[in-house]
């Protein structure tokens, strides 16, 4: 049996097949409507899948297709609902399902072998992706790393891209002395497509590791990231709070949705008291220097909107440790006061501090004169 599934998210496309052919499927995928619409012609499939992107509608223009051509192949919509589309008015046009993201990939794969099935479905394929997540947007996560060998796990960082489809990790290796870089190959083997590694074969910071993975994503035309963050390598801030944050910038108007390691009830955020008391005098003076009051700028774990990637990271920040509190200022020199409109902050249901920071007591003690530099420079 043939299908043809398209979809403009190279991610989904990928597990989406994998997971088809494991039953016994054979499987063409395309990520727009011309090269859908060739390999209808070319394959005469028995099933098509569409995704109806929220930008150019082109999954329409396939469904138009097929009907104009007398297809005879089932049709099953995966996508996200849309105000200006009308579900029942696409069965009356003639899909046979609707599959609403984010779907699991058994959900997916079960609904998809009912219209057509012809493959028995091994209990082993099916259970291993029932808690893959597909989602509608694709997410780059840049993880910076020095030094970070004995910190990195490796079932963590797995187990979350094959749960979680339409995630990419990329992992840059800030000049480490260790194995991080070795530690690092091994985690992305086999799974390249959805974890890499951007090596710099010199330390420059953690600023400028963000600044150059960041970039790198967003440059990355095959995988078009709607969304890029950073998250620290020692999962201080959990891959799946992580998510939570992904929640929010899909949902409504904000550019920037920045975690926030605040104390609040029910939260699991522990961290060492002499630390704690450091951060809050330094939050304090940051306020007063962006004319804004966040709560915890420094907290590594942040999603940006990718039309935003030139203009905050586009030019190298003038500090190694204090380039959140740059993106801010530069947010504010960029759209002035709406820039609070523009940058949420959101408690984190859990943060643990791991040992092994890259901060020495020397960077804490200059801290006051690196704020001060930034506050000179962007005034």
């Amino acid at each position: 049996m043939k299908i043809v599934t398209f979809d403009h998210n190279k991610l989904i496309l990928l597990s989406l097949k994998k997971k088809l052919s494991e039953i016994g499927y054979n499987v063409e995928i395309a990520r727009t409507s011309e090269q859908a619409i060739q390999l209808i012609k070319e394959t005469n499939p028995d099933l098509v899948t569409l995704d109806i992107s929220a930008s150019d509608y082109s999954g329409l223009d396939i469904l138009k297709y097929l009907k104009e051509s007398h297809s005879n192949a089932k049709i099953v919509m995966i996508s996200e609902e849309n105000d200006s589309i009308d579900i029942v008015d696409l069965f009356e046009y003639g899909i046979d399902d609707f599959i609403k993201k984010p779907a699991t990939l058994s959900e997916i794969v079960l609904r998809i072998n009912r219209i057509i099935g012809t493959c028995p479905i091994p209990d082993e394929v099916l259970f291993d992706g029932e808690t893959s997540m597909v989602r509608e947007k694709s997410i780059g996560v840049v993880i910076p790393c020095y030094n970070e060998e004995s910190r990195l796990s490796e079932s963590e960082f797995r187990r979350f891209v094959r749960t979680n489809i339409g995630y990419h990790l990329c992992f840059v290796n800030d000049g480490s002395s260790d194995n991080t870089l070795r530690e690092l190959e091994e985690i992305s083997r086999g799974r390249e497509d959805y974890i890499s590694v951007l090596n710099c074969e010199k330390n420059g910071g953690k600023a400028e590791a963000v600044r150059l993975g960041m970039l790198h994503l967003a440059k990355n035309k095959d995988l078009n990231f709607d969304y890029i963050g950073f998250l620290d390598a020692d999962l201080s801030t959990d891959l799946y709070d992580f998510d939570d944050l992904l929640k929010t910038i899909n949902t409504t108007n904000y550019k920037i949705v920045s975690g926030s390691r605040i104390e609040r009830m029910g939260a699991n955020i522990t961290k060492q008291s002499a630390r704690k008391l450091i951060s809050l005098t330094i939050n304090f003076i940051i306020q007063q220097i962006l004319g804004m009051k966040f709560k915890d700028t420094q907290c590594g774990a942040k999603i940006i909107d990718k039309d935003l990637i030139p203009l905050l990271f586009g030019k190298k920040f003038i500090t190694r440790w204090l380039f959140d509190v740059e993106i801010f200022l530069r947010m504010k020199n960029k759209y002035g006061d709406v820039a609070k409109e523009l940058i949420c902050e959101q408690p984190l249901r859990r943060w643990i501090h791991a040992d092994g920071s890259k901060l020495s007591m020397r960077d804490s003690l200059s801290i006051g004169f690196q704020l001060t530099r930034i506050a000179t420079h962007y005034r």
